[in-house]
């Protein structure tokens, strides 16, 4: 059975898509018209109430929110592709673990990586207007801060969750590879063990496909 995953080609659907390449899992992509406000449609707002991409449908079944889709597909199709991208609930403490790892690149990562990339690639090339370069600064600075935290752990285990890679570090890759995109931006760049753990998942195959796919596609706000 192939999923269907609905959106553009977005940053959370490349998260999808992304893990579903992880677990050798058929996929459709079947696309959005973001610009005509497909999204905020009756039709659309049928399946995902908020009007935002992704959903999935699989086989009538119907789930949006990237990492609970994301979720929703590594323990589904558990016994193919990459193993152990979720721990086992019988194992409480890798459970644990695992959690706080998703929490941290939440509450930690995300909140900052994401509105910096709004401010610097999507203003420009989705709206039209100019980047609020004060604002943009002060979330790469409040990143940097917390990339140091993400140093020390990383120092200790080679994945965020220990040393198996889980769902929590894939999590990290779109708006981290965004902001590597961005000229003069190096802070996933800036300590060792970040650097030598983004350019590991940076390296997976599932992500060189997705990578391949969207090759130039803000080139005209990054390199102007």
């Amino acid at each position: 059975m192939v999923v269907k995953v609905y959106g553009a080609l977005t940053a959370m659907v490349w998260l999808v898509i992304c893990v579903l390449k992880e677990k050798n899992v058929p996929y459709e992509l079947i696309d959005v018209d973001l610009a005509s406000g497909e999204h905020k449609s009756p039709a659309f707002l049928q399946k995902h109430p908020f009007g935002q991409t992704p959903y999935i449908d699989d086989d009538g079944f119907i789930l949006y929110e990237s990492r609970a889709i994301c979720y929703y597909i590594v323990v589904k199709y558990g016994n193919q592709g990459t193993p152990n991208l979720v721990p086992p609930p019988s194992d409480l403490q890798a459970t644990a673990l695992f959690q706080q790892a998703v929490m941290v690149e939440s509450h930690n990562f995300h909140i900052y990586a994401q509105p910096a990339v709004k401010e610097r690639i999507y203003h420009p090339f989705y709206y039209a207007t100019e980047c609020n370069t004060a604002l943009y600064n002060q979330y790469l600075s409040t990143l940097e801060e917390k990339l140091e935290a993400y140093n020390g752990i990383l120092g200790r285990q080679k994945y965020l969750a220990g040393d198996t890679l889980t769902l929590a570090d894939l999590y990290h890759l779109p708006y981290g590879t965004l902001l590597n995109e961005i000229p003069g931006c190096e802070v996933m760049r800036k300590y060792p063990n970040v650097a030598r753990w983004f350019d590991e998942l940076s390296s997976r195959q599932s992500w060189r496909e997705i990578q391949a796919m969207i090759k130039g596609m803000y080139d005209s706000v990054l390199q102007a």
